[in-house]
């Protein structure tokens, strides 16, 4: 992953654009107390500037977008057509890290009242936020500092009662005599005195004569969205934002929206015909866009509380596809536009504590766990009893974002068993989640991972039965240890680890030794885009079974997948750390042993350490000195109860600072 930045200069202004979608767009839940709430998503608003739009979920709330051109109170209602309000109670203060909510309004911080938050920041290739006045004339033309042509352009008047007029460059054939209001479920309407014929270009936007876009003194303000998938590398590896469109086929197997990347952020509408449930549909991973799962969204149009769950398109890494009949979103022969954003972090991470947690604690059910960062993947066990778990949860296929009991699909790393449906952890957020019965208040260990460019992956695809089958990753490197799981079907997990080789494989699920076969990945290397299978039932039964991987590389000062061979005392596992090893799964290859996991949760101590078996229910064990603390990493110790450094025996290991 390249860290260059595109630097740009356009008239009078110099910019510097960032690569990473992390510094210029978030999704933000949280939840009001009534009281100031500073919203720390890493956007700096007051140095950069750029739109924040405020939505409730669960109370029919409008709409709300402030941005630092017209001040942190200056509001918009996109639902609506009146003009701008001043208030000072929904958005106090941006900060150079997001911004602040006073409490004080139903609109942001409304006590016990759950929000969606979107932060787009101003930069080249990406937002834009412009204000300027009308002058009535034909040609009138505005500068933006996009740097790209907009993708879709998105225009309010402040001082009137108007509509909310949107140019979308796939909108028709011939988008810059057409025109959608975003305030308004109707379908596209042809008016060429909108923009006046003329297509916007990377410096700037002209108008027609329409008043709701350039009526002579009036003020106006627009939002501008690139369309730049590729990058400015042009191949996709930097790019950050798309709008296109796409023809609808009536079937659950629907188009497929090719983005060379996968999305964080949808809005979808249907151009064609308008009316109700023709709304313009806003979706975003935090709330939740699941594999084959319970999507919901909120209607830029409407103040509706949020609608769902309910499925209606696949996230793949490299884009995504229509998986309704539904007329909203993927109706025979109907068109339909769409903005997309990019997944994020972008950044290599530089610490293991950015990436992954483990807790360990006896809290009671609905105590908020702080991690520090969205979980992607979660792995949780009653370590005390052994009664409860191991499970393994994914926010990629579904989990409850909302402290209710809504369940969320699970797995277990002991079983065989297809996924189920629990509400085992619920209220996944950006800094942490709540704990759910039965393991609150109980002894549970949680291991918590965040999908990071280097680091870890998740992916979930659909089998196809056909040796040589590959599947696309955002990992960025080759992956070295592939762990992966049929969902809707009876069948072991199955692994794939680099020191073995790619003829080998693991089964997760047992102790079993490292078998040999060409079936599971086809005797081919996974590379740094995607992975490939074989024809093992396992891994790649028919079109109707789908699956899960979870992928992990070595990232220096971060994460270590290795091997060593055991000499029958006691050795140093260099890793190449500095504060020792936080996490450890170790598994004997050449002979049956458990797949053994530490942490420092628990301890990693020069004594006794509690160890987990991540294939059985059993209780942690206490009893013996397996692991000593090292800088480096970690130290093996000999000892019979765990056997892992028996002389000239092999093992794999997976370690994360």
């Amino acid at each position: 992953m390249s860290n260059s930045k595109l630097v740009m200069s356009q008239a009078a202004n110099s910019w510097e654009g960032p690569t990473y979608i992390e510094d210029v767009f978030s999704t933000y839940l949280y939840t009001g107390t009534g009281a100031t709430l500073t919203i720390t998503n890493g956007i700096d608003l007051a140095g950069e500037g750029g739109l924040v739009w405020l939505k409730s979920r669960n109370q029919a709330y409008d709409h709300t977008q402030i941005d630092t051109v017209r001040g942190s109170n200056k509001v918009l209602y996109s639902n609506a057509t009146v003009a701008e309000a001043t208030n000072s109670n929904v958005i106090s203060a941006f900060t150079s890290s997001g911004f602040t909510v006073p409490g004080t309004s139903t609109y942001s911080g409304q006590n016990g009242t759950t929000y969606a938050s979107w932060t787009f920041r101003k930069a080249p290739r990406f937002f834009d936020v412009v204000t300027y006045t009308g002058n009535g004339v034909a040609g009138r033309t505005v500068s933006h500092n996009l740097g790209v042509e907009p993708g879709c352009i998105i225009i309010k008047q402040l001082n009137d009662v108007t509509n909310w007029l949107t140019y979308h460059r796939s909108n028709t054939a011939s988008p810059e005599t057409d025109y959608l209001q975003l305030n308004s479920t109707a379908a596209t309407i042809d008016l060429n005195n909108v923009w006046n014929d003329t297509a916007p270009t990377s410096t700037e936007f002209t108008l027609g004569i329409n008043a709701d876009v350039n009526n002579n003194g009036g003020s106006y303000v627009a939002y501008l969205f690139a369309h730049d998938p590729l990058g400015p590398s042009g191949d996709g590896s930097d790019g950050l934002i798309a709008c296109g469109s796409y023809t609808g086929n009536g079937s659950t197997t629907g188009p497929v929206i090719d983005l060379g990347w996968e999305p964080q952020w949808v809005m979808i509408k249907r151009t064609d015909t308008g009316g109700a449930g023709y709304d313009w549909f806003m979706f975003d991973a935090m709330r939740g866009m699941p594999v084959g799962g319970a999507d919901v969204y909120l209607d830029a149009n409407s103040s509706d509380a949020e609608t769902g769950p309910s499925e209606r398109f696949k996230i793949t890494p490299t884009g995504f596809q229509m998986a309704t009949t539904s007329g909203s979103f993927n109706d025979s022969g109907g068109n339909y536009i769409y903005i997309a954003i990019r997944r994020g972090p972008m950044r290599e991470p530089t610490s293991g504590t950015e990436v992954f947690s483990a807790v360990a604690t006896t809290a009671a059910t609905d105590t908020k766990i702080t991690t520090d960062f969205p979980v992607d993947w979660q792995v949780l066990k009653d370590s005390r009893t052994g009664s409860n778990g191991p499970y393994a949860m994914t926010r990629l296929t579904g989990v409850s974002t909302v402290a209710t009991d809504q369940n969320g699909g699970y797995l277990r790393t002991d079983l065989t068993n297809a996924e189920a449906t629990a509400s085992v952890t619920r209220g996944w957020d950006n800094v942490g989640y709540k704990l759910s019965a039965p393991f609150g208040g109980n002894n549970s260990i949680y291991y918590n991972f965040r999908r990071a460019p280097g680091f870890f992956d998740v992916v979930a695809y659909t089998g196809d039965g056909v040796a040589g089958r590959t599947v696309s990753h955002n990992l960025g490197v080759a992956p070295e240890m592939i762990i992966l799981k049929g969902r809707n079907y009876i069948t072991d997990w199955a692994a794939y680890h680099a020191s073995l080789g790619n003829t080998k494989y693991l089964i997760p699920n047992t102790t079993a030794a490292a078998g040999t076969s060409s079936l599971w990945w086809n005797n081919t290397s996974p590379t740094a885009s995607q992975f490939t299978l074989g024809n093992s039932s396992r891994v790649n039964n028919t079109s109707s079974n789908t699956y899960i991987a979870y992928l992990f590389a070595t990232l220096a000062g971060v994460s270590k997948v290795g091997s060593y061979t055991g000499n029958g005392t006691s050795q140093t596992i260099n890793c190449g750390f500095t504060g020792g090893a936080r996490f450890v799964i170790i598994k004997r290859t050449d002979s049956t042993g458990d797949w053994y996991v530490w942490d420092t949760a628990r301890g990693i101590v020069s004594g006794n350490d509690p160890h987990l078996s991540l294939n059985t229910t059993a209780a942690e064990v206490t009893t013996n000195d397996t692991i000593d603390p090292d800088s480096s990493g970690f130290i093996v110790n000999q000892v019979a109860a765990t056997n892992v450094n028996v002389s000239s025996a092999s093992y794999i290991y997976l370690a994360i600072a």
